[in-house]
């Protein structure tokens, strides 16, 4: 049971987590490091595991849903669905392969070996695959490596775990509710697989409509700027836009899938090209100023009030789960490499590269956490391997460009 605490109003406790929030993550911005991580480690020291001043209420998991939204759709506005097709031609496919299949089975090998529950071991596993792109962007971009010929092959393979692991995300939450019997678990697996592909075909017919209005130049641009025009509600290209995200992620809960599937493949739809550049500007900024400036800090605080250092009593589990996904994404980027005829610093660089999972997994792990599919023990886990692998990577990636630009230049 949590021992008792001063029980403060809600906007109280919503003033104290977010400035305590903002002043630890100014802090980590100054070292060079995600302001996320202060964030949480604010929700740490207010929430159970140090002060006990703060616990995660419901109107604080709302706040926190409306952040997951947010950070979700700035995560899709960061890709193109052009990217990910490129990310599945030629060699490259080997690379995103391998760098997500062998993490995600040796998570799931340390579940089994520690008995833990199959829901919970698959979770694990996802954890351990997925690449938090919006990390690996601002890492790259600090280290001036973004449109290097590594950088850019790191951005592809990232989209491909992130797209992918979102996917099977979708289908583990239409399965949670079953006995877990083998027939069980195909039965609901073909529902979710069914609806998967409702939802796949629908995002098909999308994109290639938006393709055919692309042939007639900025002719959508010049219509939505005209309707922009029309309107005399304040801001309606941002409530357009919602509305048209909202739209997936109300059609992908009405198939049974979470809301983060729809709402990341709509903001993918988004790009310059279909919208104009300074609309596209215009939708980043008032979506990042929100998520950013208020809701983001609050669900990451919000993590950081799960977490309880108590809870972790398998010592075993901590440190397995922890080599586990350093050694495997970093393994699983070098042999994918190796095998699509790149040379070992390069490809070396490249599991490193993929290895923070930072915002995505967090994202994933706090879905399954709300949903009951792991415990505080594996959560407050995920968190810190979340957070070691974002706090390290940029200092290793660092090295390994060094090492791959001397004696060795890649162009």
């Amino acid at each position: 049971m949590d021992s008792p605490h001063l029980e403060l109003p809600f906007f109280t406790n919503l003033l104290i987590l977010l400035v305590t929030a903002r002043i630890f993550g100014e802090v980590f911005e100054r070292f060079k490091q995600p302001s996320m991580i202060g964030e949480i480690i604010a929700g740490m020291i207010l929430g159970p595991s140090l002060l006990n001043l703060i616990h995660r209420t419901e109107e604080i998991k709302v706040i926190s849903e409306l952040g997951i939204f947010l950070l979700v759709i700035l995560a899709g506005l960061e890709i193109n669905i052009d990217d990910i097709l490129k990310s599945l031609r030629g060699r490259n496919i080997v690379v995103s392969i391998l760098a997500f299949f062998l993490p995600i089975s040796s998570g799931i090998l340390v579940g089994v070996a520690f008995n833990q529950h199959i829901m919970t071991t698959v979770f694990i596993g996802l954890c351990v695959a997925i690449t938090a792109l919006p990390v690996s962007i601002r890492i790259l971009m600090d280290l001036g490596k973004i449109n290097s010929s590594v950088g850019k092959k790191i951005i592809s393979v990232a989209i491909f775990d992130d797209v992918l692991a979102l996917t099977i995300l979708g289908v583990l939450l239409n399965i949670k509710d079953t006995d877990m019997s083998t027939e069980a678990i195909l039965h609901a697996g073909s529902i979710s697989l069914v609806k998967l592909l409702i939802f796949v075909v629908l995002l098909g017919v999308a994109y290639l409509f938006i393709k055919r209005l692309l042939k007639k130049g900025n002719y959508l641009e010049q219509s939505l700027n005209k309707l922009i025009q029309f309107l005399k509600g304040k801001e309606p290209l941002f409530a357009l836009f919602f509305a048209f995200v909202l739209s997936f992620s109300t059609f992908t809960e009405t198939l049974g899938l979470h809301f983060i599937v729809g709402t990341f493949f709509a903001s993918m739809l988004i790009s310059e090209s279909l919208i104009g550049a300074q609309n596209l500007k215009t939708i980043e900024k008032t979506t990042s100023n929100i998520s950013m400036g208020f809701l983001a800090p609050i669900f990451f605080a919000g993590i950081g009030l799960e977490f309880n250092v108590s809870s972790i009593e398998n010592i075993g589990l901590l440190i397995s789960v922890i080599l586990v996904s350093y050694g495997s994404k970093i393994l699983g980027g070098y042999l994918g490499g190796i095998l699509a005829g790149l040379n070992s610093r390069m490809s070396f660089t490249i599991g490193i590269g993929l290895n923070a999972r930072g915002i995505m997994e967090l994202v994933i792990a706090n879905i399954a956490y709300k949903n009951g599919l792991i415990n505080t023990e594996v959560f407050s886990i995920l968190v810190i391997m979340g957070v070691l692998t974002t706090l390290t990577t940029p200092l290793i990636l660092k090295r390994a460009f060094k090492r791959l630009e001397s004696p060795l230049e890649i162009k």
